[in-house]
């Protein structure tokens, strides 16, 4: 039986942070050692373009990413683990896919209609601002799925639109060409946490509220005393499903230890000795992978033959795929 392939992207444009570790790295990685699975993961820097211009920051991101990964224990010899720009044949495909894209499908992503929403409440033209990445940048998701024929895209609710999006166009190209592509499946995995940030908010980089994976200690240190909490006094009940400090305690915390925060958050613990907990909670845990990181962070050069060498492997896929689509669409040797 052929093993499932599962695909995952990671936009390059920022530091990742522990609401990046909790909801899509941690499980990612776990996945990866399935015996019954063949993981891609790949840096999306094309994407990244859509919304970051600057090159600099781009370019950082891809390597802390790339080390942020490798650090916590991906195994790049199991899983095909690649930089999307090292794989020429993804623009190819995405070009071939826009040309069975329906504009009327496109007007419809969730980004694109956000930005129209915002640009007429400011009295803008509906289109102020909206460049063709960002309108059609579902394409280029789908190009990334059916390069591979992924059966299954880990994703969060806010995503489901996109392998959705790319289901319809494969469709409408298998219908077109032939049965060329699976149709690919989105995954929520309800038991991943969405992290909160420092403001009770979603941790989220637009927000500015992250808490970065790998500060250095007094840096951490200095973040989770910053984390948004109630006026309550020590000695007073305080509720654990409403506080960040619990919420973050309970996504690094064995059960046992769990239950335990629980009882201390009833029996009225100091935010501030909460703070000191999850502090030592998460800094254990992360420790030796901090140092891992710092340590490839310093050698840029192993990380990029890591990528050259997922690069290469991903390429045995995409290269006879898309030689085989272009031949589908009639762009193929005259003899």
């Amino acid at each position: 039986m052929s093993k499932q392939r599962v695909l995952t992207g990671i936009t390059t444009t920022g530091t990742p942070h522990l609401g990046n570790y909790v909801g899509a790295i941690r499980p990612a990685i776990a996945a990866s050692e399935r015996d019954d699975a063949q993981s891609f993961y790949f840096l999306a820097d094309f994407h990244a373009l859509i919304k970051c211009h600057d090159a600099e920051q781009v370019h950082q991101s891809t390597r802390e990413i790339a080390a942020t990964w490798l650090a916590l224990g991906l195994n790049a010899d199991k899983a095909i683990f690649y930089r999307q720009s090292d794989i020429p044949e993804i623009p190819q495909l995405c070009w071939l896919l826009t040309c069975q894209a329906a504009k009327g499908l496109m007007n419809r992503a969730h980004a694109y209609k956000a930005a129209v929403a915002a640009n007429l409440e400011a009295g803008e033209d509906p289109d102020f601002g909206v460049t063709m990445g960002l309108y059609s940048y579902p394409v280029l998701m789908a190009a990334d799925i059916l390069m591979f024929n992924a059966n299954e895209v880990p994703v969060g609710k806010d995503q489901i639109q996109h392998v959705e999006m790319a289901r319809d166009i494969a469709a409408r190209f298998n219908h077109h060409y032939g049965e060329h592509f699976v149709l690919p499946e989105a995954r929520v995995d309800e038991q991943v946490a969405v992290l909160q940030g420092l403001d009770g908010r979603k941790m989220s980089k637009s927000y500015g509220n992250t808490i970065p994976l790998f500060l250095p200690e007094k840096q951490l240190k200095k973040h989770i005393n910053k984390i948004k909490t109630n006026l309550l006094e020590p000695g007073e009940p305080k509720d654990p499903d409403d506080a960040t400090v619990f919420q973050i305690w309970q996504a690094f915390a064995t059960r046992e230890q769990t239950e335990s925060m629980r009882q201390a958050f009833a029996d009225g613990i100091a935010w501030g000795e909460a703070k000191r907990e999850l502090f030592e909670l998460v800094n254990e845990q992360l420790g030796e992978a901090r140092e891992r990181y710092n340590e490839l962070m310093e050698k840029p050069q192993y990380v990029e033959d890591v990528l050259q060498s997922g690069a290469a492997k991903a390429r045995a896929y995409s290269e006879p795929m898309l030689e085989k689509l272009r031949a589908a669409v009639g762009i193929r040797p005259l003899v």
